[in-house]
């Protein structure tokens, strides 16, 4: 079985998928928010820059993203908070990668909107103070291990 990345359990084809493929549309903001981390984690910067609201992207570009998506080693996606506020929303949420120094985790809160009924991804404000876990947690990168004895 082929899980999907954004940590759902259930198998790609039936969770983000659909939505990569334009077959789908995300039925709420935190469904966009994990479908566009699950784009990170498999390079689909068409689909990053498709949910990206225009308004808010400036010059960036789909080799940029593609770029972005390539240095990174996500490896798992917390979804911490979600707050629905008619056709606008806000998700928190941590999305933990690995790097040459060892696990870093992007904490931030991100602003959603929908518009002709679909929702899109605005911006958000990184919490730069986000705590590394404590070296007897388990281990974010999904592994059955301790934090120290895996990423720590």
């Amino acid at each position: 079985m082929n899980l999907c990345p954004c940590g759902s359990q259930r198998n790609y084809s039936m969770c983000c998928q659909p939505l990569h493929l334009d077959n789908a549309v995300a039925s709420s903001a935190d469904r966009l928010m994990a479908s566009r981390y699950c784009a990170f984690v498999q390079g689909q910067a068409h689909y990053l820059l498709a949910t990206h609201h225009a308004n808010f992207r400036g010059e960036l570009t789909e080799s940029e993203l593609a770029n972005a998506c390539q240095q990174t080693d996500f490896c798992r996606l917390d979804i911490i908070d979600v707050v629905h506020q008619g056709d606008t929303a806000e998700v928190e949420f941590k999305a933990w990668y690995r790097e040459s120094t060892g696990l870093g985790v992007l904490h931030e809160r991100s602003r959603f909107v929908k518009e002709q009924g679909r929702w899109l991804y605005c911006d958000g404000d990184i919490n730069q103070l986000s705590p590394m876990p404590q070296r007897n947690d388990p281990c974010p990168c999904g592994s059955t291990k301790k934090f120290k004895r895996c990423c720590g």
